[in-house]
């Protein structure tokens, strides 16, 4: 009986050890979330190419202080592509929304608002940083390649330095990262280049001394190497081709869309991280 008994209890004993080491055969398991820590008072200033090399010489773990910045990032279509980059690249971005809170380090949402419509996108931005103010360590907005035109440019600029002014003054102590808004191919004629790029020097003037501005114009047009006349556009070999798609979002068309391919995104991702790196470090 003696005997039986012990059976039983070694057999319930490696039945337990087993089934703590696997994985949940339903999914579900996956890494522990980043302990999360407060950043440091960071730098402010431009981040562009240099960018990039800049992260690759980062140390791992330099590189590693940003997973446990409760981050949010709030964007669409190019900054899913950033958000498949920076995956790419072992940072990737959670889900948060107003409900789910962003508590684990980096995360990110994509606005319920359409591409073309920023004073909606800037709302949203806004609701979701008030919600998440006690959490909220740094925050990042970007701008769709179709929201900022001639016709709105000045009253987009007004609303968005409002929101950031508003932020700064009920969430004492966060910081911002900036994202120049994001260029498209042209071939034949400007279809809003031009506005995004005054909108980009508006940014780096306003907010330079304050913040870390992303300049993802200056990297994806090879500091305006790639352009029609005087208008920069997004350089042949970053944007989304059938022989380098998006990872999320196809292939362009021949005109007017400015996505980056899954190569280029993995490699401007770099830049996108030591932005959010000098916001905190």
């Amino acid at each position: 009986m003696k005997k039986i008994i012990a059976f039983v209890l070694l057999f319930g004993f490696f039945s337990c050890s087993k089934s703590e080491n696997e994985p949940d055969p339903s999914g579900t398991d996956k890494d522990p979330d980043p302990i999360t820590t407060t950043p440091g008072k960071g730098e402010a200033g431009v981040v562009g190419t240099e960018g990039i090399e800049a992260w690759e010489k980062l140390s791992v773990s330099e590189r590693d202080r940003i997973k446990g910045w409760n981050t949010i990032f709030m964007h669409q279509s190019v900054g899913a592509d950033l958000e498949d980059g920076a995956s790419a690249n072992g940072f990737r971005f959670e889900y948060f929304d107003l409900t789910e809170k962003p508590d684990k380090g980096l995360s990110g949402n994509v606005f319920s608002a359409s591409n073309g419509m920023p004073f909606e996108k800037i709302a949203e931005f806004k609701k979701h940083v008030l919600t998440h103010k006690s959490i909220v360590k740094i925050a990042i907005f970007k701008f769709g390649y179709a929201d900022i035109r001639d016709d709105n440019m000045e009253e987009v600029k007004t609303a968005y330095k409002q929101v950031i002014d508003d932020l700064r003054a009920q969430v004492p102590g966060i910081r911002f990262v900036h994202v120049t808004p994001p260029l498209i191919y042209i071939a034949t004629k400007d279809e809003g280049n031009a506005a995004k790029m005054k909108v980009a020097q508006w940014m780096k003037d306003t907010f330079r001394d304050k913040d870390v501005i992303f300049d993802l114009e200056q990297i994806e047009s090879n500091n305006g190497s790639c352009k029609l006349g005087a208008v920069w556009r997004i350089c042949d070999e970053y944007r989304s081709t059938a022989a380098c798609p998006s990872k999320g979002q196809g292939v362009d068309a021949p005109e007017g869309q400015g996505h980056l391919c899954e190569k280029a995104a993995t490699r401007i991702s770099k830049a996108f991280l030591l932005s959010i790196y000098n916001a905190g470090k």
